[in-house]
């Protein structure tokens, strides 16, 4: 197999879990290599020797070294046409690119206060105003590509795709931090949390016992 995805730590790599769960939910084949994040300088190396950003996620396709989530998910689409990671209507797929782009690049209060950690305990927690419009407008990117493509199936563009992955950490933030969100995101949440490859993410997830202080409140 030619293809292997460098991820961190399940439990905490929010950027990591964006393109895993687009490959494994788009049933594309790839090999997994886990660098613990923040353990010193061998594993720091190990990253910087799949890729001079240092960062992770990184995908592996025999010589080549694509990084970044957006960009590896775009890679893979292009590679696999035929796993549909965009939806194949062309005003469908500039909506779910316009979100996922926005994903990318925005929302930086709600990644700040409400860090990706699956062993917190649930519980809510005081947030800025910065980040309730973060969730507003997650709310509404949601709501809206539903009113749009709901009768087409239960992802925000009916099937599947790499929109779903792109929000999918942002399931676990509004789950764990106890946000208050409306009766239609929750359900579009429990879409996700039944999804095959959301679900083996988050078991691996919870299985890890490495704790990060710095990602840990009180």
């Amino acid at each position: 197999m030619s293809l292997t995805l460098v991820i961190g730590n399940k439990n905490y790599s929010s950027w990591s879990m964006r393109p895993w769960v687009a490959l494994r939910g788009a049933g594309i084949a790839f090999e997994e290599e886990l660098i613990p994040l923040y353990t010193g300088p061998a594993d720091k190396q190990r990253i910087l020797d799949v890729t001079r950003s240092g960062k992770v996620p990184a995908l592996r396709d025999n010589d080549l070294v694509v990084w970044d989530s957006l960009a590896i998910i775009e890679y893979a689409a292009e590679r696999f046409p035929e796993a549909k990671l965009w939806p194949q209507d062309r005003a469908m797929r500039a909506h779910a690119r316009a979100v996922s782009a926005e994903m990318h690049s925005s929302f930086g209060a709600l990644r700040r206060e409400c860090g990706m950690n699956l062993h917190r305990p649930v519980r809510a927690t005081q947030l800025s105003d910065d980040a309730r419009a973060d969730i507003a407008r997650i709310e509404e990117i949601w709501a809206d590509c539903r009113a749009r493509y709901g009768a087409q199936g239960p992802f925000l563009f009916g099937a599947f795709s790499a929109a779903d992955a792109m929000y999918a950490p942002v399931v676990h933030r509004f789950r764990t931090y106890a946000v208050e969100v409306s009766p239609a995101t929750r359900t579009y949440m429990a879409t996700m949390q039944a999804f095959p490859a959301f679900r083996e993410w988050t078991e691996a997830g919870l299985a890890e016992t490495f704790v990060i202080a710095r990602f840990e409140d009180d």
